[in-house]
């Protein structure tokens, strides 16, 4: 099920806004995209939906070319656009009822879909009542319901609390299990904590493509995690392994550590240890925030 771009370009009037982008995807995988304002993210982004049907260069899925067969492939993409635009007035069900029937599907699996995006309890309410982070899960919902094999999702945390995040980026890895998934994102953090793979583009063109966990080897370890409560910096410092302990901001904390042992559940541990709740916890990469700024500046 590889999607494979190859040279894809698009012109507005003299602006290039791509410029010969190649690259492919697999299922297994989350890929993130990144790149700084008006590098060509939503443009791409665009075509693959095929909201854009004028460009150059190649697109090819299961061996069909999306200029020749875009309304079959478009049946197997979902979308989650930055925006979300939803139907407030409608219930959750009854919107979801209404995106099966755009995709003209008979027997859409509303129970499986809503359980998996965790808006089982909330089918009756009004969208508009809902929280920033459930109106989410009713977009990826809305995305889902024809089982897509592609599924693009950009800035899917936008406007979340924390807590809100981290459910949204655990649906996201889950949905990658079996699924080509490409993250658009500006967030640094947001990439780490949800990708596999990071492609950055800049003016137009490609140029990085690299495997996380690559980019994590001989880097020192740091857990950004932030808590409930305020901590003593003290406290931290005695976990095993750490070197320096930093409060970043109000209860976030980023926390250096000498081993390449993930260090996170230790964390969880000293959390549960002092009845604390975790509101944030993830991997700072350095590397990548390295190879951001060596591409992009």
């Amino acid at each position: 099920m590889t999607l494979i771009l190859d040279k894809v370009q698009k012109k507005y009037g003299e602006i290039e806004a791509l410029r010969g982008i190649s690259m492919n995807l697999k299922p297994g995988e989350v890929v993130g995209l990144l790149g700084p304002n008006g590098a060509g993210k939503s443009t791409l982004m665009k075509i693959l939906t095929g909201s854009i049907e004028q460009w150059g260069g190649s697109i090819t899925h299961e061996g069909l070319d999306l200029k020749k067969s875009l309304k079959i492939i478009q049946q197997k993409t979902g979308y989650l656009p930055e925006n979300n635009p939803l139907y407030g007035e409608l219930f959750v069900l009854e919107y979801l009822q209404f995106a099966a029937s755009l995709y003209k599907i008979k027997e859409a699996p509303f129970t499986d879909i809503i359980e998996k995006v965790g808006l089982t309890e909330y089918t009756d309410r009004k969208i508009e009542t809902l929280s920033k982070g459930y109106q989410q899960r009713v977009g990826i919902a809305a995305a889902l319901l024809h089982d897509p094999e592609i599924l693009i999702l950009d800035e899917p945390t936008t406007g979340l609390d924390p807590n809100q995040m981290v459910e949204i980026r655990k649906l996201i890895r889950t949905l990658g299990k079996n699924k080509i998934v490409i993250l658009s994102s500006h967030i640094l953090s947001e990439v780490e904590s949800v990708c596999d793979r990071v492609v950055i583009i800049k003016e137009g063109q490609l140029v990085a493509d690299k495997n996380l966990d690559e980019l994590r080897k001989g880097q020192q370890q740091i857990i950004i995690v932030e808590f409930d409560y305020r901590v003593e910096t003290e406290a931290l410092a005695k976990i095993n392994n750490v070197t320096k302990v930093i409060n970043t901001f109000d209860f976030t904390y980023e926390i250096h550590l000498d081993t390449q042992e993930d260090m996170r559940t230790k964390v969880f541990d000293f959390a549960h240890d002092n009845e604390l709740k975790i509101l944030g916890l993830q991997l700072k990469n350095e590397n990548l925030a390295q190879l951001f700024k060596e591409t992009t500046s």
